[in-house]
């Protein structure tokens, strides 16, 4: 078990608490958070990008000029590729990009991300987070005493709206739940922000 310091909302440490070696305390495995990352990324796209091959752009229904005498190449038709106006080479069509990994790979990569957080002192513990109504400007004082005021994921047990709209005008603060953060988003901020709740709930999921 590793020990990390609990902090409140001042910034003050009020105590320690102990980290399960099982889920915060794994060998990182770069091969498995690289693979989820990608997937992760490749499920984002929209896959709407199209573009009209030859076949499909207007045109083409006679010869453009003659054979011989203009001194341009000879060319058979307007839809060409190599024309002004002519269909594209292997266009892009409409597509899912959408695939799946092994439950196997995804829990080790999400392992590997909570690990490597505590590994470089980029996650930090708060004993709870909670505000009596939706204040950005409260948001950015306790995100100053946490020394977190750059880029900070703060992960939750439960839903609280008041936090959710605290944050969600704040410039590379994003706040998620236990069950729906993912290896993207913990490794793509710098720091970790979690309650001692959602620890336990973590813990809970994933030991």
């Amino acid at each position: 078990m590793s020990e990390v310091k609990m902090l409140n909302m001042a910034g003050e440490t009020v105590g320690t608490i102990e980290l399960n070696d099982a889920v915060f305390g794994i060998e990182p495995n770069q091969n498995a958070v690289h693979a989820v990352v990608k997937n992760i990324l490749a499920n984002k796209r929209q896959g709407t990008q199209s573009a009209k091959t030859r076949a499909e752009v207007r045109g083409g229904g006679r010869k453009p000029f003659r054979q011989k005498g203009t001194g341009r190449h000879r060319q058979g038709s307007s839809t060409d590729p190599s024309q002004v106006g002519g269909g594209v080479v292997f266009a892009p069509k409409p597509r899912s990009y959408r695939y799946t990994l092994p439950k196997k790979l995804r829990r080790l990569a999400m392992l590997s991300a909570l690990s490597s957080k505590v590994q470089e002192n980029e996650i930090i513990v708060v004993d709870k987070l909670s505000f009596e109504a939706p204040k950005t400007k409260e948001m950015i004082k306790v995100l100053s005493n946490l020394n977190a005021e750059k880029k900070a994921l703060i992960v939750m047990a439960e839903k609280d709206e008041n936090v959710i709209k605290s944050a969600a005008n704040i410039q590379g603060i994003r706040t998620a739940l236990v069950g729906t953060m993912n290896v993207y988003e913990i490794i793509n901020h710098t720091s970790f922000i979690v309650t001692e709740e959602a620890v336990k709930k973590i813990e809970e999921v994933y030991a």
